[in-house]
């Protein structure tokens, strides 16, 4: 594992913050010698400006022990989000705008380092965080700030995530120099993406197409690769996009029936330590609970799923106007030839938001049969 630290200066917030002022900060204790004598006062006026000299001493070192260690990968759009989060908790609690008070960590992934494969070949869950969430418990950070989309649908014992931030734009943003949308592209045309949802839809849609499974690296990466003609086209999350102020390169943006997203696209999720409550309450005043509750639909269709080797899944829950969920899935074949849908409706409340995904995932699972994903 690979950490790298880099402290972010913080501006002041005039919010009042729920937590007394020293509330997570770590101490130095500092003595001076006792005297023996009776000191003169120009002996006096110099202790008391030792002391005075000692107590700013004490402060400025005190401003340099970080309160909030904040775990993050250390591509653009990661450390992005990370940033994100400190100006929340920055805004909510005051005594964070303290010059060292929040440090940002960078720690490298499995994901990040391996980046000669497709994703679904180099397996597993958790490319994008186990190495993170190994650093939180061994407390190296105090908490992990993840793209949900990258969480898998269990967490590591000793950690918890009490918060999601509010959902940005779940739609994915079609990108290409020769063409407005995927439906004008020639036969032939290749699509890059790292995304077997991606790819599964736009073959199930447009079958002329062709698709590069490993167009991998982060969002410069790719429109670097885009603009060097190694594809035609490529499709990206616009939620990345818009934390990164990068929608100029926004062609058109694919709607919800054309390109379903995938699992909790568009959420950020901060984890912690089980046993540190006062993180946990922290980074709990920033929860969005109406994404909360989406992600928590979204996550246990997944989970149902259990979807594992490429098997490409795709969900999206949402507030209807009258206040109700509304919930569609979607599983397909790899090679996009079949694809499932179904959806569901009900109250827009954990519990049965819960069910219905789980419900949805369970239908799919029935219909597609053994052997539909090929794995």
């Amino acid at each position: 594992m690979e950490i790298l630290s880099s402290p972010f200066t913080s501006h002041a917030s005039t919010l009042r913050s729920p937590f007394p002022v020293n509330f997570f900060r770590t101490g130095f204790v500092f003595s001076l010698p006792r005297l023996k004598t009776q000191a003169s006062p120009s002996r006096k006026r110099g202790l008391a400006f030792t002391k005075a000299s000692v107590a700013v001493e004490q402060q400025t070192m005190k401003s340099k022990v970080a309160i909030i260690r904040i775990g993050t990968r250390g591509s653009p759009l990661a450390l992005a989000q990370a940033y994100e989060t400190r100006d929340k908790l920055i805004a909510t609690h005051s005594e964070l705008a303290e010059e060292g008070a929040i440090q940002i960590v960078v720690i490298k992934t499995t994901g990040d380092k391996i980046l000669s494969q497709p994703l679904a070949d180099i397996g597993g869950k958790g490319l994008f965080t186990k190495e993170i969430d190994e650093a939180l418990i061994n407390g190296d950070i105090d908490i992990a700030v993840h793209s949900m989309k990258d969480v898998p649908t269990y967490l590591p014992e000793k950690t918890i995530l009490p918060c999601n931030l509010e959902r940005e734009d779940v739609r994915d943003a079609f990108i290409s120099l020769s063409a407005v949308s995927l439906a004008e592209l020639p036969a032939g045309s290749i699509v890059g993406t790292a995304s077997l949802r991606r790819k599964s839809q736009i073959l199930h849609r447009f079958p002329s197409l062709s698709v590069v499974e490993n167009f991998r690296g982060n969002v410069q990466t790719r429109l670097r690769k885009l603009n060097e003609g190694v594809v035609q086209a490529t499709l990206l999350a616009l939620a990345g996009l818009k934390r990164l102020n990068m929608t100029k390169n926004v062609t058109s943006i694919l709607s919800i029936d054309e390109m379903l997203p995938a699992v909790a696209q568009g959420a950020i999720g901060i984890a912690c330590r089980t046993n540190d409550s006062k993180m946990a309450d922290c980074i709990a005043s920033l929860n969005h609970n109406d994404t909360r509750l989406a992600v928590a639909c979204e996550r246990a269709f997944l989970e149902t799923l259990d979807g594992s080797c490429r098997t490409p899944i795709a969900g999206y829950a949402c507030k209807h106007e009258g206040g109700t969920c509304i919930f569609r899935g979607l599983v397909a074949s790899p090679d996009g030839t079949s694809v499932l849908e179904t959806s569901r409706e009900g109250p827009y409340a954990l519990e049965d938001m819960i069910l219905m995904g789980k419900d949805a995932g369970k239908e799919l699972l029935s219909r597609a049969g053994p052997g539909f994903f090929g794995c």
